[in-house]
């Protein structure tokens, strides 16, 4: 699945109320670390940032974890699979 098929749909999922699971690299540029592949077992996509609040937002997006009810963020180009397809740039 292309990366951007792949973020249209996690978007259409999270108007429905329906959760998906995915994977990412996870990276830390303010550390420059990463601590691996993250899991995210059951999922919703928040609203997008204001450039203004994040330059980043355009690349990101906001997600919820529903198994820890804590909100976090991704990279689109680290995106590695959706709903278990493999995703690719």
């Amino acid at each position: 699945m292309k990366l951007y098929d792949a973020i249209d749909e996690m978007r259409r999922l999270s108007r429905e109320e329906r959760p998906f699971s995915f994977s990412f690299m996870s990276c830390n540029t303010s550390r420059d670390t990463s601590e691996g592949v993250v899991y995210v077992r059951r999922a919703k996509l928040l609203g997008r940032e204001a450039e203004r609040y994040n330059k980043h937002a355009e690349v990101q997006e906001r997600y919820m974890n529903l198994d820890t009810m804590e909100p976090r963020r991704f990279w689109h180009p680290l995106l590695m699979t959706f709903n278990g397809e493999k995703v690719t740039v």
